[in-house]
């Protein structure tokens, strides 16, 4: 399964405070819409997708969200990191298909 579809990355871009708006745009968890989930289906990490930008020299993807792993935090995370990660039976990350997005806020309570 694609971790990352273009219409995903697409909405996930249109909230990146650098991507067309410029520094310091950045939206309040009120109005940050969390429109990607990924898991481990056999370890307890699961992160939250606010925006996104993507390289345009490696073409690798950095995220804004919610990372709930060992504790809960806001921060950044990238594509090729997801790729990479295995959890303990050896199984890769996975998109949730049937994700449907809340804001950050109602995500955070």
């Amino acid at each position: 399964m694609k971790l990352l579809t273009k219409s995903d990355l697409a909405k996930l871009q249109s909230q990146d405070p650098y991507h067309e708006t410029g520094p310091g745009c950045e939206l309040p968890a009120t109005e940050s819409i969390v429109h990607v989930k990924f898991f481990t289906p056999d370890a307890q990490w699961t992160w939250y997708a606010v925006s996104a930008s993507q390289d345009p020299d490696t073409g690798d993807v950095q995220f804004f969200g919610l990372v709930d792993g060992l504790d809960r935090e806001l921060g950044y995370f990238w594509l090729s990191e997801l790729e990479s990660v295995r959890g303990t039976l050896g199984l890769p990350v996975e998109r949730d298909l049937y994700w449907q997005p809340v804001t950050l806020a109602e995500l955070m309570q």
